[in-house]
């Protein structure tokens, strides 16, 4: 895989159904400890709470997806919660809705309707960002020229990542497979500057 899509921000969004009050906290994550810390986060501050449901989504491929009632009847809010994130194709996010029952009884429908439409609320305030897979390259280059390369490139569209300062200034640069940095170094410098690979990472 070379790109793929999760949320672009964190957003809070909240619904209510019968006077039972859906509280939808969405966030972006990387791993599975930091999906569950979101949870832990929303029981303790909406301690007052019945429920705090929850569904996650890790990984380029979406390999790792979770989901959980949190005591709400089998399959009637992690998993329409994580359907709405597979349907929605987004990766590295994890959804927390917290419950406040209201008195009335919803019946297993009414749950699998009401968190799902929580989690589409909080999707939509979140909105969506596409990650893609950059190419990683070292640019070695003068003290004196590294200023301006760092900020030309910028200007075209390169993440430089990182500047080591030695004999020479080292840029850790992440270019997109659109963007021919070699040619844009030659453009940029005269052809006096040239780029190193150094692997591959995540952008976005």
């Amino acid at each position: 895989m070379t790109r793929y899509r999760t949320v672009a921000r964190s957003a809070v969004a909240e619904t209510e159904v019968k006077r039972s009050r859906f509280l939808c906290r969405i966030e972006r994550v990387e791993s599975e400890g930091a999906a569950r810390a979101v949870v832990d986060r929303a029981r303790k501050e909406h301690w007052d709470a019945r429920h705090h449901c929850s569904a996650f989504v890790l990984g380029p491929d979406g390999a790792v997806q979770r989901s959980s009632d949190d005591g709400e009847p089998s399959g009637t809010a992690g998993a329409p919660m994580l359907e709405v994130l597979r349907g929605r194709a987004l990766s590295d996010v994890v959804a927390v809705v917290t419950r406040w029952f209201g008195g009335t009884l919803l019946g297993a429908g009414g749950l699998v309707r009401a968190y799902g439409d929580a989690v589409r609320a909080g999707l939509d305030a979140a909105g969506v960002r596409e990650r893609v897979l950059a190419a990683l390259f070292d640019v070695d280059v003068s003290h004196a020229d590294a200023g301006r390369l760092e900020s030309d490139l910028r200007a075209r569209g390169v993440d430089v990542r990182d500047a080591t300062y030695a004999e020479l200034v080292t840029l850790r640069v992440a270019a997109a497979p659109a963007i021919d940095l070699d040619a844009l170094l030659a453009e940029l410098t005269g052809g006096t500057v040239s780029s190193k690979p150094a692997g591959h990472a995540w952008s976005g």
